[in-house]
């Protein structure tokens, strides 16, 4: 009885595996192999994984502090070991980049694709690849100068408007202050 449920258990997480990879493979077929070809040619025009190349490098690097700091007498094992098993595992970057040009396939047309490639592979995409980052810092910077001005400038012109509203509307000279204020000071 137990060995039936079991069969039947691991028959149905069998069927639906292989309905999830049918699925999965239909989905993956609707897009084009040219359409998947420019993805992948826009990620690497626009370097849009690059980011992701020190994941693997600061995980084993990681693991090689903690085990070491447990089993100091095993750092050289330790070190040998890990280093071994992060280059195995360098080879799977390789399905990152066909997740990034799927996702990507979907996000922009074919067209779209080729003309990002085109554009970020042309001297002026290089040059914004290369330069974009500190032009955006510098941005940056100079919107906090000038909203640093803006503030300023509206607070002295709204102070000096309301200076201004407030001194017409000032008792007459010699009259008396409402009880409980102070005279109001003279308008310059």
């Amino acid at each position: 009885m137990i060995l039936t449920n079991r069969l039947r258990r691991f028959s149905v997480m069998v069927a639906a595996s292989a309905f999830a990879a049918v699925a999965f493979s239909a989905q993956a077929q609707e897009i084009a192999e040219s359409h998947l070809k420019a993805a992948h040619a826009a990620i690497s025009a626009i370097h849009a994984t690059d980011s992701f190349d020190s994941i693997l490098p600061q995980a084993a690097a990681a693991l090689k502090q903690q085990l070491i700091q447990q089993n100091p007498d095993m750092q050289e094992v330790i070190t040998q070991t890990v280093d071994e098993k992060t280059l195995a595992l360098a080879a799977r970057r390789a399905d990152l980049e066909k997740e990034s040009a799927l996702a990507y396939a979907k996000a922009f047309s074919e067209q779209n694709l080729n003309d990002i490639a085109a554009f970020y592979n042309s001297e002026a995409g290089k040059k914004l690849i290369e330069s974009g980052p500190i032009a955006s810092r510098e941005l940056v910077k100079a919107a906090e100068i000038w909203q640093n001005g803006i503030a300023r400038d509206l607070a002295e012109q709204v102070g000096e408007k309301l200076k201004a509203v407030i001194g017409t509307k000032a008792p007459a000279e010699g009259a008396a202050p409402a009880e409980g204020t102070a005279p109001a000071a003279p308008a310059n």
